[in-house]
């Protein structure tokens, strides 16, 4: 898309749209707890977000893209069974787990969860559930990248189902094209429109597999090679990180989701978005999209606003569906209800 037919598009929405009510849109919704508080350990284990926290910093400071894999461990978390720990759960001779389903066969950040568990539970055995420390490693990883820092309430219970077929079914596939699906997936979850694009913003950090992207750069078309909407030179650069020959080992490396600053949480992915540089599909159909495309546009040329529509819709997303009480336990080992 042409500079002008940006400017074309943004100017028909602005016709039929308010600017306020898109970026407040943004700010609320999605399905909030009543029963999770902050500092819900606070005298039961005192210092179990601290401990967290350090060891997120730890491995961070070490390599970025695992803060990166700890959001995204969120968000496939929280979309399958709701945020309640299952996607940390192994496979049994009898059930294969949510984290063997193909959608999440490229997670990491497993382990990092495990050492946070293990170092709260020499202090406080049986108290602090996995689902918190996912959602209090999201929020750390988050702000260590360069992001807001912002509460999470805790009091989170563990869940004790964990099935493939449903992360198969509720986790959006990056191959999407038509928003409405999207938009559809994240209604499901409780989550609005707005909050859908503010939250694909996180994609300004982290990687995506060649297996995900081979189908924008080769064959595309009938009558195009590469999926038109990329700008041409990035094209190029992807095929060069991503050559036609299909094996196992071209398909599984890795490409970071921001070419600007892959390893900073900013607005530069709604940037990118513009300048025809979405990764994946489902990145790219928000800037092409009349549902979609002014939001992304503010993002993009208001400094702060993103971020700042960030905080709620994270909030939001780490409380879909929480356990508390008796709905869940607080599992001794994340890998395995008790």
């Amino acid at each position: 898309m042409t500079g002008l037919q940006i400017f074309l598009r943004i100017l028909l929405l602005l016709a039929s749209a308010a600017v306020p009510d898109i970026c407040a849109e943004a700010s609320f919704g999605g399905a909030i707890s009543t029963d999770l508080q902050v500092g819900f350990y606070s005298s039961a284990c005192p210092g179990a977000e601290d401990m967290v926290r350090q060891t997120v910093e730890q491995i961070v400071a070490v390599d970025k893209k695992k803060g990166a894999s700890l959001i995204r461990l969120l968000f496939h978390d929280c979309f399958v069974e709701g945020c309640d720990g299952s996607i940390l759960i192994d496979s049994t001779s009898n059930n294969t787990a949510e984290k063997d389903a193909f959608p999440n066969l490229t997670l990491r950040g497993l382990a990092i969860i495990d050492e946070a568990k293990s170092l709260v539970e020499a202090r406080c055995p049986g108290i602090v559930s996995c689902a918190d420390i996912i959602a209090l490693a999201a929020r750390d990883s988050v702000n260590l990248l360069g992001g807001p820092h912002y509460e999470v309430r805790t009091g989170r219970r563990d869940g004790r189902v964990s099935i493939d077929s449903a992360a198969l079914s509720d986790l959006p596939a990056p191959t999407v094209n038509d928003v409405h699906q999207l938009i559809s997936a994240f209604a499901k979850k409780g989550l609005s429109q707005a909050q859908m694009v503010t939250l694909s913003g996180l994609h300004t950090v982290g990687q995506a597999s060649c297996a995900q992207i081979v189908n924008r750069l080769y064959n595309f078309s009938s009558t195009a090679s590469a999926d038109p909407t990329l700008e041409p030179f990035f094209a190029g650069t992807l095929r060069a990180s991503c050559p036609k020959d299909y094996n196992i080992a071209s398909l599984q490396r890795l490409v970071d989701m921001d070419q600007i600053s892959p390893d900073r949480i900013d607005r530069m992915y709604f940037v990118s978005l513009l300048g025809g540089r979405g990764l994946l599909t489902s990145d790219a159909t928000l800037a092409r999209s009349r549902e979609t495309l002014l939001q992304v546009f503010q993002y993009a040329a208001i400094p702060t606003l993103w971020e700042s529509d960030l905080v709620a819709a994270l909030q939001a997303l780490g409380e879909i569906e929480v356990k508390t009480g008796e709905e869940g336990e607080i599992r001794l080992n994340c890998r395995a209800v008790n």
